[in-house]
């Protein structure tokens, strides 16, 4: 059988692609175009409705070409209903990934217990640097707008040993840089008696010379371990990158999310991160719209973003998911909506922008990790900026002066 992956979504559904691939790769063949299958495999997101319309719609797409098609990931444990009606033959949700095989040949996948998820095959492409591990799956969030937690379940957390192991085989196979990967990396370990920073201790014990970059955090439980993760970011081995969102510039909206923590408590985390590191990057998240946010709301946030000035900003509309506490709230005008998702996109593209000028004329060390467009490379400096370099090997530490800067990335010759 031919079988041909489509994946949605996060870093850690990337990763999960990796590993029904390789699954799959034992007994089938893997095509890279969808014109070549038999059957097709959507690992699907269920964060937002834009993109589970484009999921369903990918799915009958392949129904009335006559493809047999497997719903894998979030979608399929969050909206099982929604991918029954849309003609999915088989649904995958994230703890039955390991029965792959079964869903496309049509027997019933075992109640047998499987390897924990770092343990299972993977196949990664030999076209980039990146390794994407995961550390643990669910999270202890009750945000009231998040479907995730219905998808994912509770936080459990994989052993450091497992992980350590697959981190040195990714090592051994050329990979230079690491992606630690779950839905809240802060809470990793909470269930093992281990933590984060541990973790990560371990991981930069390892030989080789390599780039570690951890995954998104939620602020109310970095702030418990903050101290410690300050430590472990010291390493030359881990990128000075914090992805640690706020959502909301207003307290109201945050209670009412149920995130858990206080503007304040963000800013002060940011401001502790910076002084320690300098030249880092922040990455952190807003949504737009929330059923209760007022202009007043909307104005802290906008302000909250002039202010702190991070690297990255992603934005994101609101989205009313099923089964959710905010679902069942009122929802903002279209037109409110997208007009404050573009004065947030335009301060964006200014502050990136700027914060990223400072760097021209430097010269500094970049990992190269993947191909870019019309024959470039893509790296990454210690603090996680793209760069974009002409020449180098893909897992390559190169010199390099950045000769310009976009709002995205920053532009290379050689040093």
């Amino acid at each position: 059988m031919r079988v041909y992956f489509s994946t949605y979504g996060c870093t850690m559904n990337q990763g999960d692609t990796e590993v029904l691939r390789a699954l799959v790769a034992g007994r089938h063949e893997v095509v890279e175009s969808a014109e070549e299958c038999d059957a097709v495999v959507v690992n699907s997101c269920a964060v937002v409705e834009t993109t589970e319309r484009k999921v369903l719609k990918e799915v009958r797409h392949h129904k009335r070409l006559g493809r047999r098609v497997v719903l894998a990931g979030c979608l399929a444990a969050a909206n099982p209903e929604a991918a029954r009606l849309a003609g999915a033959d088989v649904l995958l949700p994230p703890a039955r990934l390991a029965h792959i095989t079964e869903a496309l040949e049509g027997c019933p996948a075992e109640a047998s217990s499987v390897p924990e998820r770092p343990l299972l095959p993977k196949r990664r492409s030999p076209e980039s640097a990146i390794a994407i591990v995961a550390i643990a799956e669910g999270c202890l969030g009750r945000c009231s707008y998040c479907i995730t937690r219905r998808a994912r379940g509770r936080l459990r957390s994989f052993k450091p040993e497992s992980i350590a192991k697959e981190v040195e085989q990714a090592l051994e196979q050329g990979f230079r840089e690491i992606q630690l990967t779950c839905q809240d990396t802060a809470v990793y370990g909470r269930d093992l008696g281990t933590s984060l920073p541990e973790l990560l201790g371990m991981l930069t014990d390892l030989d080789g010379k390599f780039r570690i970059r951890i995954g998104m955090m939620n602020p109310a439980w970095a702030g418990e371990i903050f101290d410690e993760l300050l430590r472990a970011y010291r390493s030359e081995k881990v990128y000075r990158f914090l992805h640690m969102p706020v959502q909301s510039g207003s307290n109201a909206v945050l209670e009412h999310m149920r995130r858990g923590y206080r503007v304040e408590d963000f800013s002060a985390l940011v401001s502790e991160f910076r002084q320690h590191f300098p030249e880092s990057t922040l990455s952190t998240d807003v949504i737009v719209g929330y059923p209760t946010e007022r202009e007043e709301d909307f104005e802290q946030t906008f302000r909250l973003i002039e202010e702190l000035e991070p690297e990255i900003l992603n934005i994101t509309r609101f989205s009313p998911r099923p089964g959710t506490e905010a679902a069942k709230l009122k929802p903002l005008a279209g037109g409110v909506v997208k007009e404050r998702s573009r004065r947030l996109s335009c301060l964006m593209r200014r502050v990136s922008l700027e914060r990223n000028r400072r760097f021209v004329g430097r010269e500094m060390e970049v990992l190269v990790t993947k191909h870019g467009r019309h024959g470039s490379l893509l790296a990454r400096n210690s603090a996680y900026r793209q760069v974009v370099v002409g020449e180098g090997r893909i897992g390559e530490f190169r010199r390099v002066k950045i000769a310009g800067a976009s709002h995205t990335c920053l532009f290379a010759q050689a040093a």
